[in-house]
């Protein structure tokens, strides 16, 4: 058996000039040996080095129903995640369990995706968690803007042309359509220009009809502010099969972001700001910036007080905004 490297004038604005390659000869004794095991080798570890080699991609649809597309870089990690530690290893090991259970699809006469929903306020790592997945996973990401597309002809289209082993975003889902409520008297008013016409029926079949069935391996995520606007059809279970609420900061998703941040474990302001995180509704990316060293150097001190001064700031406002509401309640009952 011999090996020689060749080489062939490759063409294109971006070759550099020559494709590589090896070529193998065999005496012919050895031609079923090649054929039907190293041929297989060779093809399983080229397919696994092209897979380390490529980078994510996040996608993003256009007005005229195109896909573009940029390289996904984003650095969130489930290690960087600012969320409680267990819920964190359900969703992790939700994930693995997930990837590893193709035959498991088939036998039972499912599409081998999933889906999720995220919910929570404002600023409690939705979009963090999303590129999580993806980091984790190695997964492309699909980010949807539904307001982009004119009819569920099109969306249809679009899912038809994501790939194998991605995620599929649509964020908002409570803000981007009509998608909220009773499904009754939620049809628009035909005529008007450039509006989307995707329907609840046309996501509904995104989410678990034919045309979800093509491909394989792939998650849909679905993020709202306000999962209580949602359509009960929506968000059932079997449709959408993990809820996940993401909500305020409390203490053991702070002593993530100020390791992140401080590089810290343990501090004796800890147990202070335990106490107030348990008092207030405040946002992880609010607690974040509050942690964000103000100098070069950085000074954990100031930024935990810094962080402590927020928090009891938030605090009077929630009292007051408390106290506020009961005052007008009283209001009215005396007025009645």
């Amino acid at each position: 058996m011999n090996v020689s490297e060749s080489g062939s004038p490759s063409q294109g604005p971006f070759s550099n000039g020559v494709i590589r390659y090896y070529k193998l000869t065999y005496d012919r004794k050895y031609h079923k040996i090649i054929t039907e095991k190293h041929l297989h080798y060779v093809i399983s570890q080229g397919r696994e080095i092209k897979s380390k080699r490529k980078q994510k991609k996040l996608f993003s649809n256009n007005s005229y129903c195109e896909w573009t597309d940029i390289v996904f870089e984003h650095p969130g990690t489930f290690q960087t995640l600012a969320m409680d530690p267990k819920k964190k290893e359900e969703i992790i090991n939700d994930l693995i369990n997930f990837t590893n259970r193709k035959e498991y699809y088939a036998k039972i006469g499912k599409a081998w995706r999933r889906g999720y929903l995220l919910y929570g306020p404002p600023g409690t790592g939705k979009s963090t968690m999303i590129a999580a997945m993806a980091n984790f996973l190695d997964y492309d990401i699909y980010n949807i803007e539904l307001t982009a597309i004119k009819d569920d002809t099109e969306l249809r289209m679009l899912l038809s042309e994501t790939t194998n082993r991605s995620i599929i975003v649509i964020e908002d889902i409570d803000c981007s359509l009509e998608l909220t409520g009773s499904r009754k008297n939620k049809k628009r008013e035909e005529g008007k220009g450039g509006e989307s016409k995707v329907t609840l029926s046309g996501i509904l079949n995104f989410i678990d009809g034919l045309a979800s069935a093509c491909g394989e391996e792939k998650i849909i995520v679905f993020t709202t502010n306000h999962i209580e606007k949602l359509d009960p059809a929506l968000i059932r279970r079997g449709r959408i099969d993990k809820h996940i609420e993401l909500s305020y900061c409390k203490f053991e998703a702070f002593k993530v972001l100020a390791k992140n941040y401080l590089d810290i474990d343990s501090h004796p302001l800890f147990e202070k700001i335990n106490h107030l995180l348990e008092e207030v509704n405040i946002s992880p990316t609010d607690v974040a910036e509050n942690l964000m060293p103000k100098t070069e150097v950085g000074d954990t001190d100031a930024s935990l007080e810094s962080l402590i001064q927020a928090l009891e700031t938030v605090r009077e406002e929630q009292i007051l905004g408390k106290g506020g509401t009961q005052d007008k309640e009283c209001r009215e009952q005396e007025s009645e």
